[in-house]
């Protein structure tokens, strides 16, 4: 089995556009939305959920009001600024803020302080009309985004036997945190989807430092290149001294937003337009790859 990751430097490059189009090419297709802090895949491809299920992320502090006796001993203790009186003199824990360190549990005189499972975070498995589509939603606050896109990412690897694909298309977080981290870990190949900006070619250079030390065969796609050919040039030119290839560029096309306000990819609502043309041989060269 092998699985493709679909990666940007920064958010608005165009990332999830071109990967709504790699998941509507083709029938039986098996994607993976890892954007999981702020997913967004779903609203091109408005799937079917099939199955829901709870992922904890780790735990809340909770003040049992009975038991308290005001001391504000966790306040002074909280390193997180997520414990503070309210205007009646009451200690309350802020759940968004609160870290799920339980320091506070543990130095309460009364015991008057519990965790709870952060249980608000959910991830699906779902049909959508080309083929599966496994994806979550992290809750404000909560957090191990990188173990949740671990965990949806098996779940996708178990449906591709069941289905017996050898295929996974994966649409990573922008950036390079640990959710990037926790995509880009043990795929065959990674396309980074840059724009032509100053911001885009100095996250390209973050991201494809990543990669290299991942040992990832790595390709790059250069959205909306005719907004600025000087940048474009540099970014290719960069690309060249690292010995990553540029695979494809694609113009500024308003079918891009056409199409998102329609809930379809660029492929389905503009089928013989140029981009659709350039995104299909851009499929075709990161497949191979």
């Amino acid at each position: 089995m092998k699985e493709y990751v679909v990666l940007s430097g920064k958010g608005g490059t165009g990332k999830t556009s071109i990967t709504a189009s790699f998941a509507t090419l083709d029938q039986n297709q098996i994607v993976v939305d890892c954007d999981v802090d702020a997913a967004n895949l779903h609203l091109l491809l408005s799937p079917n959920v099939e199955s829901e299920h709870v992922f904890i992320s780790g735990h809340t502090a909770v003040i049992d009001p009975e038991k308290c006796s005001q001391c504000g001993l966790c306040i002074d203790y909280c390193r997180f600024d997520a414990i503070h009186y309210d205007h009646t003199g009451r200690v309350i824990i802020s759940e968004i803020s609160c870290d799920g360190c339980r320091l506070c549990e543990r130095v309460c005189p009364k015991q008057a302080i519990y965790a709870v499972p952060s249980d608000k975070s959910r991830w699906y498995i779902s049909n959508y009309r080309n083929g599966k589509l496994i994806h979550a939603r992290i809750a404000p606050g909560e957090e191990n985004s990188g173990k949740l896109v671990r965990i949806i990412r098996q779940a996708a690897q178990e449906e591709a036997k069941t289905q017996n694909q050898d295929t996974l298309i994966l649409d990573g977080p922008p950036g390079t945190g640990c959710p990037v981290i926790s995509s880009l870990s043990g795929v065959h190949a990674c396309l980074i989807v840059t724009e032509a900006s100053v911001s885009g070619l100095h996250d390209l250079k973050r991201i494809l430092e990543l990669t290299k030390q991942y040992g990832v065969r790595t390709q790059v796609v250069i959205n909306k290149f005719d907004l600025n050919v000087e940048i474009t040039a540099k970014i290719e030119a960069y690309c060249e001294t690292v010995q990553v290839p540029v695979i494809g560029t694609l113009a500024f096309d308003s079918n891009f937003v056409e199409a998102m306000i329609a809930c379809k990819s660029v492929c389905e609502w503009a089928p013989e337009s140029d981009s659709c043309k350039q995104i299909k041989e851009i499929y075709s060269k990161f497949i191979a790859s």
